[in-house]
């Protein structure tokens, strides 16, 4: 039983760390939206505080106490992000990063400090001219629907597999069950 416990447990954390990473593609010249999501909501512009890096840990940009702030970003990101503050109390803190090149591709992080969340996001970039309007297909998606698919398909991994766990668990149990009636009723007739 126990064991089946810390099987859950570590699933449930693999499964979250694999969710958590999301790949975006992108197209030479065009933009793409980086997406980053918190699982809390109830926050207060005061208190929010997210740092966006790079894969060498260049600072792309801030958000300070609910405020943009480019005053440490990187000289490769001056003038090529975008962000959306009218989402940030819904907890999505995604930025859109423009005029992309072949050196952006890599991972990017965001990190919300106050639920001290990380998510990674892993950008390629396609030298496709002609897939051009897929890239803009994808930033009319906007912040928030590419994240909350990767959400929703984590949760209902974990629910199948809490569901999968359960059933062999109570098929254990059963099967104990039946064992000690069995014993119980042979130790009886016994004496």
């Amino acid at each position: 039983m126990i064991i089946g416990w810390c099987f859950i447990c570590i699933f449930a954390v693999l499964i979250n760390k694999v969710c958590l990473q999301v790949t975006v593609v992108g197209f030479t010249g065009g933009s793409v939206v980086l997406p980053c999501c918190s699982t809390e909501h109830n926050f207060k512009l005061q208190d929010i505080n997210v740092l966006w890096r790079d894969k060498h840990s260049e600072s792309i940009c801030n958000v300070v106490k609910g405020e943009d702030s480019v005053e440490r970003q990187g000289l490769r990101y001056k003038n090529r992000t975008e962000t959306f503050p009218e989402e940030y109390l819904r907890g999505n803190f995604s930025i859109k990063l423009k005029n992309l090149t072949h050196t952006d591709a890599g991972d990017f992080n965001c990190f919300i400090t106050h639920s001290h969340e990380l998510r990674t996001v892993q950008l390629i970039i396609n030298e496709t001219a002609g897939k051009r309007n897929q890239s803009s297909e994808q930033e009319n998606q906007g912040p928030e629907t590419q994240s909350d698919w990767t959400i929703l398909i984590c949760v209902f991994t974990v629910l199948i597999v809490i569901i999968v766990v359960a059933g062999i668990v109570a098929s254990f149990m059963c099967l104990r069950k039946k064992r000690f009636s069995a014993d119980y009723i042979g130790a009886t007739m016994a004496s």
